[in-house]
């Protein structure tokens, strides 16, 4: 830990530098083509808007399912562009494709696959492998269609022979497929099965192999551009239906122009506050972890724009969250260094001890949320992806900036010569806070409060007006398509039309779509019930913006949450809740503290729900994100308070008697200042985001500063004395 103080502030001054270049190649790139700069991020159709791609479907008899089954497919295909891309049921017969942050995107004509054989003259086909003539007159068995492929992905891997580099697409099979294929496979063994595409041959690998598991790779491609291409081609071919496109327009950004700079500024601000507060409460500390969550956010940046990521409004959230966990991992750190000066520990001695002791709350809580967040990566789709990745990425870049540069950086200033306990403070007395004793009287607050949001979804659902206010997203609603008499750029919709027919309506859930090479613009908003809104709302068109009144023309659009991403989200939080709650037990050694944290977790999300329900706050895609990051939050500040009931129960082990009360109220008043200041922190973030954001991104922000102080609550309040109640009898 010894330094010279010269050697000491050179390597401080070297630091700097290194922490100021990176901040300039993130904030304003390298080179003619800004190589690394922020504005090269790709943005999310909340965010900058994107292309819009509709289909229609070719068949001529088609059901429901087959069309449900095709949306479905697609949302997973168009994820290899940006996991935000939404997909949709436009009309009867049509399927509309919206992809973020791209306006020339090439999906590919969605058309027929087919794994084929050569036909012997008498073979007439069956059910199972039918006969099929192209337009040429050949004759080919069909083994398998589009419909029995799962997935296919183009990739790099190593020769198992040759232990060279090779380029291969990795084909999975459904299951009905993977018997085909096994049959198709075993009897060609050495022979090539043609894949056909539209009529076209696109591959005709050799079987080498009889193949039984359904994943199978073909192999001998020149490149990685060329496998990834084939790839793309097996996975929009094994649609259910066959769409043909019949138009493609360029999206607005949902949250209007604005919405990036007052976001940005926002940030900026909030991440101000929270430094000069650190530098406040903690001095020298302070002091670096201010470098530190400067780093943090500049790290986060670059990791963006160099793995070509989608940032949108659920990325945000979860760049909030860990951002937040970047703070709390600081507050436990100097709080810690506090405490061991205020038991009389020379400064040398407190640094070391006290990033020592923290060091077990701050990785349980990171690991346990980077397991849900990497559960939510892998089972998640769309926004609940989006989420995953930029939370999962800023998780591991807190715990790099406050475990490894903040512990670097206090001990330069310890060496440059800031030994002085005053430059780190000494933590006060604090006399032991009898939570335990007003248990019900928590218990019963939170209750009523539940009860409330019951309360107010049942009351909604009476009077007709839906449990929950739902956005076109989870809702659907109406595209109105019209054609204005000179060009008007998505900008000027933005900021001239929108905000008018935001108020018309009421709802701030409005879309625009301007169809390439023309002036015809597509407006997506929720189902107008109401004659005379629909009219003042057409009127407006025409009468202000000379909207041309025989071009108009209503669709309902199906939502673009569907049913099976609704339960894909559902079904990844349920996993990853389950294995935070495997890894608590497993962490603590006790069922309980896993138990208590997860009932604390739904406390959380059970009060947010009501609020949604209460406050009419808008139900869209944010909804998931906000959702998910009270969960990362709630678990986060729960395993501080459980952290440190396992260490002061550790010390009371040889005693004769533990009296379990005593431990439980001294640990949450022990961590009562980090239970507060991570609140206000992450609070002061997402609150100026509040008061600086658009409307839609107030909508976003008021439920998440409804969580974390529903967090901060049951993390004092709750979760101690849950943990109590269920083990008391043990230590009795």
């Amino acid at each position: 830990m010894k330094l010279k103080k010269s050697n000491s502030i050179v390597l401080f001054i070297l630091a700097l530098l290194c922490i100021v270049f990176v901040g300039y190649v993130a904030g304003f790139g390298i080179g003619s083509k800004k190589t690394g700069s922020a504005e090269n991020i790709i943005l999310g159709l909340d965010l900058k808007g994107g292309v819009s791609i509709t289909y229609e479907i070719q068949d001529e008899n088609f059901t429901k399912e087959q069309v449900n089954d095709t949306v479905y497919k697609l949302q997973l295909r168009v994820a290899n562009f940006s996991t935000e891309s939404e997909v949709y049921k436009e009309g009867d017969n049509r399927i509309t494709v919206d992809i973020p942050g791209q306006y020339d995107s090439e999906l590919g004509k969605p058309g027929s696959l087919m794994f084929v054989t050569e036909a012997d003259e008498d073979f007439t086909g069956d059910d199972t492998y039918p006969l099929y003539v192209t337009e040429s007159g050949s004759r080919y068995k069909v083994w398998l269609t589009g419909s029995d492929v799962a997935d296919a992905q183009g990739r790099a891997q190593t020769s198992s022979s040759t232990g060279a580099s090779e380029y291969v697409v990795a084909l999975e099979m459904t299951e009905a497929g993977t018997k085909k294929f096994a049959d198709a496979t075993t009897t060609n063994l050495g022979k090539s099965i043609s894949i056909l595409y539209d009529d076209k041959i696109i591959s005709s690998p050799t079987v080498e192999s009889a193949i039984t598991t359904g994943e199978a790779v073909i192999n001998k491609i020149g490149s990685l551009e060329e496998a990834n291409s084939l790839a793309s081609t097996i996975r929009i071919g094994s649609l259910s239906l066959e769409l043909e496109e019949i138009s493609s327009k360029v999206v607005s950004a949902k949250l209007g122009n604005d919405a990036i700079e007052t976001s940005l500024l926002a940030g900026l601000i909030g991440l101000a506050v929270v430094i000069l507060f650190m530098m406040i409460v903690y001095r020298i500390p302070g002091i670096v972890s201010g470098i530190a969550l400067a780093l943090y956010t500049i790290l986060e940046l670059l990791v963006l724009n160099g793995f070509d990521l989608t940032l949108t409004l659920p990325g945000i959230a979860g760049i909030i969250l860990s951002i937040g966990m970047a703070v709390d991992a600081n507050v436990i750190i100097y709080a810690r260094i506090k405490e061991e000066l205020a038991l009389g520990k020379t400064t040398e001695s407190a640094i070391k001890v006290g990033f020592k002791k923290a060091t077990s709350a701050i990785v349980d809580g990171n690991i346990t949320t980077f397991i849900a967040a990497l559960v939510l990566m892998w089972k998640g789709t769309g926004p609940v992806q989006g989420f995953a990745t930029t939370l999962a990425i800023g998780i591991v870049l807190s715990m790099i900036t406050a475990m490894v540069v903040s512990r670097v950086l206090v001990i330069l200033f310890y060496n440059m010569g800031f030994k002085d306990k005053k430059f780190y403070g000494i933590q006060k007395e604090r006399k032991t806070v009898d939570f335990l004793s007003k248990k019900a009287i928590w218990f019963s607050i939170s209750v009523i409060c539940i009860l409330a949001g019951v309360a107010g979804v049942v009351y909604n659902a009476a009077n007709e007006n839906g449990a929950f206010n739902y956005s076109i997203e989870f809702k659907g609603g109406t595209a109105t398509t019209l054609e204005f008499p000179e060009d008007i750029s998505i900008d000027e919709f933005n900021d001239k039309i929108k905000p008018e027919l935001a108020e018309i309506i009421g709802s701030n859930d409005i879309q625009g779509q301007k169809e390439t090479g023309s002036n015809k613009y597509t407006i997506k908003t929720p189902v107008i019930k109401e004659t005379e809104t629909r009219e003042a709302f057409k009127k407006k068109l025409i009468d202000d913006f000379g909207a041309m009144e025989d071009s108009f023309e209503e669709t309902n659009i199906s939502s673009s949450v569907s049913k099976e991403m609704q339960s894909d989200a559902i079904i990844a939080v349920t996993l990853a809740t389950l294995c935070m709650l495997v890894y608590i037990w497993f962490r603590f050694k006790n069922l309980k503290f896993a138990g208590s944290a997860v009932i604390a977790l739904i406390h959380d999300v059970l009060i947010v729900l009501g609020f949604y329900a209460l406050s009419r706050t808008t139900v869209g895609t944010t909804f998931i994100a906000c959702m998910l990051t009270i969960v990362g939050y709630s678990i986060n500040a729960t395993i501080v308070i459980f952290d440190r009931i396992r260490e002061n129960l550790a010390e009371k082990v040889n005693s004769k008697k533990i009296d379990l009360k005593e431990i439980v109220n001294a640990s949450i008043t022990q961590t009562l200042t980090r239970s507060i200041y991570t609140s206000f922190t992450t609070f002061v973030m997402v609150f100026v985001l509040f008061i600086l954001g658009v409307s839609s991104i107030r909508e976003f922000a008021l439920p998440i500063m409804v969580g974390i102080l529903a967090g901060g609550y049951s993390s004092v309040f709750i979760t101690g004395s849950l943990w109590y109640v269920m083990s008391k009898k043990k230590y009795q």
